[in-house]
Order: C-alpha cells, then sequence, then structure tokens
C-alpha cells in the first residue's frame, strides 16, 4: 500500500526550522548586510569626484544628495531584504529527498501585502522629491544674482544683466548669495548642469527655463559642468567651468572683465592685433574698445584670462590655442568656427595678441 507526500504547510516548515537552518540564515544575513555596506561605501567614496552630484557646495546639490541618500538607505533596505529573504527561503523550503518544494500560492494576505508594500516605498521617495522640485523651481529670493545663460551648438554664453556684462564658458558667482540662472538656446536643446552646486535644468529653443542655488564653498579650483543633453557632434565637448568667490574677489573679476581690451603693444602683439581685425575674426567676435563687435562667437575681450579654450575642452595655453586656430574642426568635430587656412607665422602672432587680452 503506497503513501502519498505530505504538502507540509508554511508554519509547519517554519515550526520545523532546525538550528543548521538558522546557523545558514544567521551567515546568509550576515552576506546580505555586507554586500549593502560595500555598495555604500562605493555610493559614498564617489562623491568626492568632479562630476558627481554628491557634494554640498551649493545648496540645490545639498538638497539632491539628501534626497538621494533618502532613496538609497530605502533601496539598500529593499535589496537587503529581498535578498534575504529569496535566501532563507532557499533554505528553508528547498526540495529534498522525502519533501517536495513547498509552493505558496492563492494567499490574499500575502498578494496585499506585497502589492502595498512598493507603494508606500514609491510614495516615501516621491513626497521629499515633489519638495526638493518645488523648492529649486520657485521664485528665486530678490537679492539673487542674475546669469542669463545661452547654450549655442558649443559653446555657452553668461550674460550679467546686472552689471552689464557677457562672458563665455566660465561662469563667476559669489559665495553664500542666491544666483538665478535664466536658461535660453539658440539652436537645439542643451542643459545646465554643474553637478556639486545645481541640479540638471533643460535649455530649450523659444523657451525660458530656470533654475537658482546658492554657492556655500569657495575653492581655488573650478567647479566642472556641462551639458547633459545631447545637441549634436560635439555635445560631448560642451563644457564650462564655475568659480567660487568670495564677494570682494567677485567684485574685482567684475570690474576687470568690464574695462575694454588692453592696446596692443609693439611687436607680435600689435600684428596679431592686426591679422585679428583684417581677418574673419571680426565677422563672429567681440573685443571691447575695438572695431570687432560681431556677436556669432564668443567676446574674446578678455579671453586671455580664462583658464580654457574651445568650451573647456584644454587649458588656455599658447600651444593649445595655436592647435584651436589652425584647424577648429579637428580639435572640436563639427565646429562653427571654421578652418581659415592661417598660416604657422599668423597663428604665433594671434596667439601672441588673444592671450595679452586679460
Amino acid at each position: 500500500m503506497s503513501c502519498a507526500l505530505s504538502q507540509p504547510t508554511l508554519g509547519g516548515q517554519i515550526l520545523r526550522f532546525t538550528a543548521r537552518g538558522l546557523f545558514l540564515t544567521g551567515g546568509v544575513l550576515l552576506f546580505v548586510l555586507a554586500l549593502t555596506w560595500l555598495l555604500y561605501v562605493i555610493f559614498i567614496d564617489s562623491a568626492g569626484e568632479p562630476m558627481n552630484q554628491l557634494g554640498n557646495e551649493g545648496t540645490d546639490a545639498a538638497d539632491i544628495t539628501s534626497l538621494y541618500n533618502v532613496v538609497f538607505w530605502m533601496a539598500g533596505a529593499v535589496f537587503f531584504a529581498i535578498m534575504a529573504i529569496t535566501l532563507v527561503f532557499s533554505i528553508m523550503f528547498r526540495e529534498r529527498p522525502g519533501r517536495e518544494a513547498l509552493q505558496i500560492h492563492g494567499n490574499s494576505r500575502l498578494e496585499i501585502m506585497w502589492t502595498l508594500i512598493p507603494v508606500i516605498i514609491v510614495a516615501a521617495i516621491a513626497i521629499p522629491s515633489f519638495e526638493v522640485i518645488a523648492a529649486r523651481t520657485g521664485d528665486a529670493p530678490d537679492d539673487a544674482l542674475q546669469v542669463i545663460a545661452t547654450g549655442h551648438q558649443w559653446w555657452f554664453e553668461f550674460e550679467y544683466p546686472e552689471y552689464g556684462l557677457v562672458t563665455a564658458n566660465e561662469l563667476y558667482v559669489p559665495a553664500d548669495r542666491p544666483v538665478e540662472v535664466l536658461l535660453h538656446s539658440e539652436d537645439v536643446i542643451h542643459s545646465f548642469w554643474v553637478p556639486r552646486l545645481a541640479g540638471k535644468v533643460d535649455m530649450v529653443p523659444g523657451h525660458e527655463n530656470r533654475l537658482f542655488f546658492t554657492p556655500t564653498v569657495v575653492q581655488e579650483e573650478a567647479y566642472y559642468a556641462q551639458c547633459a543633453e545631447f545637441c549634436g557632434l560635439s555635445h560631448a565637448n560642451m563644457r564650462f567651468r564655475v568659480f567660487v568667490r568670495e564677494q570682494a574677489d567677485f567684485d574685482q573679476w567684475v570690474q576687470a572683465q568690464l574695462a575694454d581690451a588692453a592696446e596692443p603693444a609693439e611687436g607680435l602683439v600689435a600684428e596679431g592685433a592686426q591679422i585679428f581685425a583684417t581677418s574673419a575674426c571680426v565677422g563672429c567676435h567681440t573685443i571691447r574698445g575695438t572695431a570687432a563687435q560681431a556677436q556669432v562667437g564668443p567676446d574674446l575681450t578678455h579671453v586671455g584670462s580664462r583658464t580654457t579654450l574651445a568650451s573647456a575642452m584644454m587649458a588656455n595655453t599658447p600651444e593649445n590655442m595655436a592647435r584651436w586656430l589652425l584647424d577648429p574642426p579637428a580639435v572640436k568635430p563639427g565646429s562653427k568656427m571654421p578652418d581659415l587656412d592661417l598660416t604657422d607665422d599668423q597663428v604665433a602672432k594671434l596667439v601672441a595678441y588673444l592671450e595679452s587680452l586679460e
């Protein structure tokens, strides 16, 4: 006479769980906990990278970092719980000689529970997310410094209406003062993103977006920034730098930028100024105090004082300036600045002139 195997219940299985099973379960829980902690260490260690969002140097970035921490710990708890339950149940209810693997289905309470838990988790993430978005996209404080940022293929223009000042590719802001950035685009969709100071906001043709943040940490080196919305062939080369300065240093920078270009001295500098004035350069660029007043490309009045060239692609050195002038499209694919077929001698003189514009 044969006897069919009985199917154990969930409660019966748990009651018959052995000391060996408890030991294995403890080991599993420790393993999952260690893995979760390792992921957290990697997460935190990356916070020092130049393009990492996990910074507290600006109020916007600090709010986003706090939100990331909430999301991470909730995701970590979910990861730990799912991995632990999966491994523990795999041990407790596995198929073995004399017993079939336990199958659980049709349990309404369990189904309601694992439907409600994700809803609660999503709501817990959504509420602080909406709070951060609302705080960053609302009206800026009355004392905010206003900057109009315009995206071009592939460089950034920054205008300071309060001072009547226009610069390119390097944004200077004072510490501990709110900065309101009005975002525009002259061609396609770009974006304004300074990870360690502020979140990403798109720059849309024909539409003004805005964001505001308060930089709180002064540092000598620049904060890295970039367009983060694919905008064409040189999208990855559309970068800029943000410098946070004490108010007195910022005011000094503004006064220096408002001055007209220095008069060219004799020698290569004067010859370079003459080449610039009689070439196609004047059809695109402005150098205040000279006849060059075009507004197609970046304002070059104080280009020699900038730390980078070609929208922060490379350091501002005479060697890189010469490389850029000889063949811009070779340096930056799709560059709107054409190859002007300049001779090495002309390039040397132009470099001397442009580097003198501090």
